[in-house]
């Protein structure tokens, strides 16, 4: 019963959790990478509130690293957000039916459970600053209630961003 309460367990965890896949350029040295700002069009895709929660959580994490946001920095940084409204796949089905004598009449229709969600994709790019070339990108896929408040949301990107530099510097 136990084994089969972990399996249960791990599979809600599992289906919960975000995805997140990185990629850089393998012949560039992150140590030489000390300061960043970000481009005056980051944050296409989010509405400004988005932006603002995004910037903070990126902002903390960097300098949590050691980093230090400047007007002239090694690296810029792009934010991208690309969302869909997802449909409800769960749903409450009514029927009303009757038969007999190979006639029959049936109606039935299905009713949504839970809010709706949206998928949204959010790409974090690193460019160096001199040579404006990419050096370091992070996507993200994951789900948010359509209704979210200010706070789920604003812990929803602290989440996803924490995730996501967890991977920078790379590991060589």
């Amino acid at each position: 019963m136990k084994y089969f309460k972990l399996l249960f367990l791990f599979f809600l965890i599992s289906c919960s959790s975000s995805k997140v896949i990185y990629d850089y350029d393998e012949t560039t040295s992150f140590t030489q990478y000390k300061t960043f700002d970000f481009f005056e069009d980051a944050g296409k895709g989010l509405s400004q509130l988005d932006i603002k929660r995004v910037v903070n959580e990126v902002t903390k994490s960097l300098k949590s690293k050691g980093m230090v946001m400047s007007n002239t920095p090694d690296m810029y940084i792009n934010i991208i957000s690309k969302k869909k409204a997802l449909t409800s796949r769960s749903s409450v089905g009514i029927g009303l039916g009757t038969g007999g004598r190979n006639v029959g009449f049936g109606i039935s229709g299905g009713i949504p459970i839970g809010s709706k969600k949206i998928n949204e994709e959010l790409l974090i790019d690193f460019v160096d600053g001199k040579t404006n070339q990419l050096i370091w990108q992070g996507i993200s896929e994951n789900q948010l209630k359509e209704n979210a408040s200010p706070d789920d949301k604003r812990v929803y990107y602290g989440k996803v961003i924490i995730k996501m530099l967890s991977n920078y510097p790379p590991k060589k």
